[in-house]
């Protein structure tokens, strides 16, 4: 019996970086069920705030390959683009927690700055040249405001060392397009964590907090529809108007998760230090990629109630996880 083993032809070849993250998990089995004509790579390293068990559905799929790797080893992503003829990059690897950018702002550098480098020489080198490179940001790059909202106009002011570094990286995007034609957000989790491990919700300092949430599916869709529809070389913010104090958060999580009276909430807060730099809220505006028609389809209330609900299904997701604490699979 002779056996042979070919592999299928397919129409489209996507490289997601950080494909085992939070949002990355999502986009890639996204793409691998909804377009099994499409090869999809997947290159992670495997480091906080990641597990496994979140590609487990399409682990075992024909159009679907893991590499597990770092960024910014060179001659590993140079190895990548020559021996695969990539089309897409959807470019999400990233060290992401603020408060461990000013502990170790040089490793930030080294990922989110130094990674992209990496892969954006990759990409222009390569004998087949990507159509599309989309480089995922954050909005902490445009800094704080109390009052009007950023569109993509907006200058950047990060204030942390995380958010420099993502902006540098946008910059080095935006130099490589220039020159050579390249085309190109964990409260929720912390504290779901600490409430089911019987903790205090604890929150930073006592200035008046919010943020803005956004359901991972509609961070999703919103890349898909960029990779369709979105003009090579421009920057599109993804955001929402759903803007909820950290505050009212715990006090929302705490009722969800211990159904405890109302008189006892507030014993399931605890305030501690503030980091060295806080910025009170990040609102953005994102008419630019609604005019391609994406709009936020989950409501605040049904995300926080399926983000709750899939914690308290899955207790034991990340007891495998022994670089980090959980990150959010929901909600954004």
């Amino acid at each position: 019996m002779k056996a042979e083993v070919q592999r299928m032809d397919f129409r489209r070849t996507v490289l997601v970086t950080g494909g085992s993250g939070f949002i990355g998990s999502h986009l890639v089995c996204s793409l691998v069920n909804g377009h099994p004509e499409w090869r999809i790579l997947n290159l992670d390293n495997l480091d906080y705030c990641c597990s496994p068990k979140s590609l487990e559905s399409v682990q075992d799929r024909r159009n679907y390959t893991f590499i597990r790797g770092d960024v910014c080893n060179s001659r590993l992503v140079n190895h990548i683009f020559s021996t695969e003829n990539i089309d897409v990059i959807f470019h999400l690897a990233a060290k992401t927690h603020v408060e461990s950018s000013f502990e170790s702002p040089s490793s930030f550098q080294r990922v989110n700055v130094d990674g992209t480098r990496v892969l954006l020489t990759a990409a222009h080198q390569a004998r087949h040249r990507p159509q599309r490179f989309i480089y995922v940001s954050t909005d902490e790059v445009y800094g704080a405001s109390l009052e009007e909202g950023f569109d993509e106009s907006s200058p950047m002011r990060p204030t942390n060392p995380y958010a420099a570094t993502k902006a540098a990286a946008e910059y080095l995007v935006r130099s490589y397009w220039d020159q050579y034609q390249v085309n190109k957000g964990m409260v929720i989790p912390k504290f779901l964590t600490h409430l089911q491990m019987n903790k205090k919700c604890t929150i930073q300092g006592i200035l008046p907090i919010s943020r803005h949430f956004l359901y991972v599916s509609d961070a999703t869709s919103a890349f898909l529809l960029l990779l369709e529809k979105g003009i090579v070389g421009e920057v599109y913010n993804v955001g929402t108007s759903c803007e909820i104090p950290i505050i009212q958060l715990a006090k929302e999580l705490v009722r969800m998760v211990k159904n405890v009276p109302e008189s006892e909430v507030n014993d399931w807060l605890q305030f501690v230090p503030d980091r060295p730099q806080v910025d009170l809220r990040y609102p953005i505006k994102c008419e630019k990629l609604q005019q391609l028609g994406w709009r936020a389809e989950v409501s605040w209330a049904q995300g926080i109630r399926q983000t709750v609900k899939w914690y308290q299904d899955n207790p034991n997701f990340w007891s495998d996880n022994t670089k980090g604490g959980p990150v959010n699979q929901n909600q954004a």
